[in-house]
């Protein structure tokens, strides 16, 4: 081997690594992000309880990969928050979850979020009217009228 290959290959990790970090923490965030939609959709239309909504939730970030670079703490360290809808039909998702940096990395993926205990906190927020403005009247109301 030369001294070329011995430069060139610590280098080519490095830039390597410099790529996987992010693209694994940018991922973690769209299935969030996919999850808190459907989630947002599913409390508009579900009359299930915060259980059965939090079950689907994990159901849907299981997609991710209990990895740390991905993921820290498995299922149990998901974090999720349902709100609504209210009159208007405004309903709020929060999804929490954090991932370990790989060393040296950590200032890059702490732009992605914010750092507690060592991991980087990822947090995706969703709230939306999931309801046409031309619907007047309460969910009871609807209720009463079809009943």
């Amino acid at each position: 081997m030369s001294v070329e290959a011995a430069v060139l290959i610590p280098a080519a990790l490095t830039l390597i690594a410099l790529l996987v970090q992010p693209a694994c923490v940018l991922y973690t965030r769209s299935v969030m992000a996919a999850t808190a939609g459907d989630l947002a959709r599913l409390v508009v239309t579900s009359q299930d309880g915060e259980e059965e909504l939090r079950d689907y939730a994990l159901r849907r970030l299981a997609a991710v990969p209990d990895v740390p670079i991905f993921h820290v703490g498995g299922p149990a360290a998901w974090r999720v928050f349902c709100a609504g809808p209210d009159d208007t039909g405004r309903v709020t998702v929060s999804l929490e979850g954090r991932v370990r940096p790989l060393p040296l990395f950590g200032a890059i993926v702490l732009a992605l979020g914010t750092v507690e205990g060592g991991d980087v906190v990822i947090r995706v927020e969703r709230s939306e009217d999931l309801r046409a403005e031309w619907i007047g009247g309460s969910y009871e109301d609807w209720l009463d009228m079809w009943g």
